[in-house]
């Protein structure tokens, strides 16, 4: 990607971000993005169609970071799930505009999209297969909404826990299950 592109697309998903926190999703309009930004409104949109594209687009980072974590780990990591600390140091950067967005028309939007990435990649994940009757795609599925859960859990009930405690949680978990 171009490098302005990139700082542009960055300035746009900046603004959004710090616009969640000050208003609250639902009622920021592209008007309050171009001027947090400062950028036009046809540089807005030549790289998207509106606020919710702008905000499915935020995912395309956290689908890095969790992927470039799990390919430095893979080798030291013999369990499976080698990018879960690393969804759940996102997550604790994130936990404000996470309060924010629940509620709003943007926590289906989040859900989606953080249900399509973690998909993708406990998908690849090695430790995920068929066996014992229950077939890859379920155990996929099961993986995927025990980590949304724990996720929830966390940043509601106990968000004082660190990164490193609910992954460890979440592994014991995973262990306890198979």
């Amino acid at each position: 990607m171009d490098r302005r592109v990139a700082r542009t697309r960055n300035a746009l998903h900046d603004a959004l971000m710090s616009l969640v926190l000050q208003k609250g999703y639902d009622a920021i309009t592209i008007q309050d993005i171009l001027d947090e930004a400062d950028v036009g409104r046809s540089t807005f949109y030549s790289h998207y169609a509106g606020k919710d594209e702008l905000l499915r687009d935020g995912f395309r980072r956290l689908r890095a970071e969790l992927g470039a974590a799990r390919t430095r780990d893979a080798n030291k990591a013999s369990e499976s799930s080698s990018f879960t600390l690393a969804l759940f140091e996102h997550a604790r950067e994130y936990k404000r505009v996470y309060r924010a967005l629940i509620g709003s028309k943007g926590s289906s939007i989040v859900l989606h999209e953080i249900r399509r990435v973690l998909t993708d990649l406990v998908r690849k994940d090695a430790g995920v297969r068929a066996r014992d009757g229950v077939p890859a795609d379920l155990r996929v599925q099961f993986v995927v909404g025990a980590l949304l859960t724990v996720l929830t859990w966390w940043l509601e009930k106990r968000p004082g826990l660190t990164p490193s405690e609910v992954d460890a949680m979440f592994r014991r978990l995973m262990t306890a299950s198979s």
